[in-house]
């Protein structure tokens, strides 16, 4: 379509005599989107400018021998120059659609996956959001309390896989890198090893994606602080109040890590079972993927994951 535009323009130019000359300016976007980006071997979260509008400005010079266009052939240039900046502006728009649920058209999955809460963290007991990779990374990690949660967990898991028919070709964990799963993952792991259950590449493997749900303004605040953000995201799922990040956003990571997963444990043979050791909000938002919801907005409405608590994830 856009060639066809072109060639209007040109052979327009051509009868009377003219050079059509367009200068485009286009102002720097602004704004947040909250979408996921990944990069590299297993990915990291990043928040992209991605908003405003395109202020494109056109002049127009006329050469010939009369030197003046007259007003129609002038309008009919400015309609054909405006054709083709709206069918541009619509192509691209189109294009860069993102998707948000990458499981909502899934039938299956060639392996198995189950979220795994961590256990009770330091943060837990003090009553606070951590969620700060700077912070969570080297502190708030597992509580007495939770490092026997966590040994539980693995026990009790080995003695299902122990009892339970179905073929596996081992356990694949990963976690995100945040002190207190970090030691969940580890105990958990333990508790396999100690059995001779075969572990995918013979460790917990860190995945980024599966961090905590970034809260912005409330990190360090008061743990009932939460439900302030989760008010706001049953009505808009793609907010960033407080600057937190999307509900949508950590729907969309999660659920592009378990379509890769799926494929890259499935290049290996298999089928394995695969942990996701992460957040209860992530894994809260993680579980409306698999329930095939379009959006974010209902994850407080499914049952919650409590501390060191595994469930299976399957898809509706």
């Amino acid at each position: 379509l856009i060639p066809v535009l072109l060639e209007s323009i040109i052979n327009t130019v051509k009868t009377h005599s003219c050079v059509i000359r367009t200068n485009h300016h286009t102002r720097a976007p602004d704004g947040f989107t909250g979408s996921a980006v990944h990069h590299g071997g297993r990915g990291f979260l990043s928040r992209c400018a991605r908003s405003g509008n395109d202020k494109r400005h056109s002049t127009v010079r006329c050469v010939g021998m009369q030197g003046v266009l007259s007003l129609t052939t002038l309008l009919r240039l400015l309609l054909l120059l405006t054709s083709s900046a709206t069918t541009i502006l619509a192509m691209t728009t189109t294009s860069k659609k993102s998707i948000i649920n990458h499981l909502l058209h899934k039938t299956d999955l060639k392996q198995s996956f189950f979220a795994l809460r961590h256990g009770q963290s330091l943060a837990n007991v003090a009553k606070i959001i951590s969620s700060d990779p700077q912070v969570s990374t080297v502190k708030h990690g597992l509580s007495g309390l939770g490092k026997e949660q966590a040994r539980k967990a693995g026990e009790s898991f080995v003695g299902s896989i122990e009892s339970g028919a179905e073929p596996y070709r081992g356990v694949a964990v990963f976690s995100s890198d945040f002190t207190r799963a970090r030691e969940t993952a580890a105990i958990f792991a333990d508790e396999l090893s100690k059995s001779n259950v075969p572990i995918y590449m013979g460790d917990v493997i860190l995945e980024e994606r599966l961090r905590e749900r970034y809260f912005g303004e409330l990190n360090g605040d008061r743990d009932d602080r939460y439900q302030e953000v989760w008010d706001v995201d049953a009505k808009d799922p793609n907010h960033n109040q407080f600057s937190v990040e999307p509900a949508n956003s950590v729907l969309e990571r999660t659920t592009r890590l378990v379509t890769d997963l799926d494929d890259e444990l499935g290049a290996v043979g298999g089928p394995w079972r695969c942990i996701l050791v992460a957040h209860g909000d992530v894994l809260q938002i993680m579980q409306t993927g698999f329930l095939k919801h379009d959006d974010a907005a209902r994850h407080r409405s499914l049952d919650h994951l409590e501390t060191a608590t595994i469930r299976k994830l399957k898809l509706t």
